[in-house]
């Protein structure tokens, strides 16, 4: 018998979806603008396509691509419960270290590459505990499991 999916599964697709779409959103000039301040780019070495995505978010193209992959990958988990859980989880870690990372001059950049401060901090860790929560926490309803017949 053919189930449906799980919440973790919905989980990582539709945070597959929304940062896929979030990706391509930071191709679209139109709704990237000019960094508030010149001092941020200061410290970041990569420079193309570097803006504010909906004026709140740092980006550049290499941030952009990351939102791809982290969405492709998302969209791809939500496949089965198993690999939704482990991809939640993976997420969870990333994304934490994210946001921890954004706080600190040092690392807020990652080493030049990645802007990952400002407003984003937020957003990483937002992203980082619902994630943890589908993939740490959250589990399938074992009585469900148990009463499946095998095919």
């Amino acid at each position: 018998m053919k189930e449906g999916k799980r919440p973790t599964q919905y989980f990582a697709l539709i945070i597959g979806i929304v940062y896929v779409l979030v990706g391509v959103m930071g191709f679209i000039p139109g709704l990237v603008t000019a960094p508030a301040t010149s001092a941020d780019a200061a410290y970041l070495g990569f420079t193309p396509g570097y803006g504010d995505l909906l004026g709140l978010f740092p980006i550049n193209v290499l941030h952009n691509i990351v939102h791809l992959l982290v969405g492709g990958l998302g969209i791809f988990a939500s496949l089965s419960l198993d690999s939704s859980r482990l991809y939640s989880g993976v997420l969870s870690l990333f994304y934490a270290a994210l946001a921890v990372m954004g706080l600190f001059l040092p690392t807020q950049t990652t080493l030049g590459f990645i802007p990952i401060f400002g407003n984003d901090v937020w957003l990483h860790a937002s992203t980082a505990a619902i994630a943890a929560y589908f993939g740490f926490i959250a589990t399938p309803d074992l009585a469900e499991l148990g009463s499946r017949t095998p095919e």
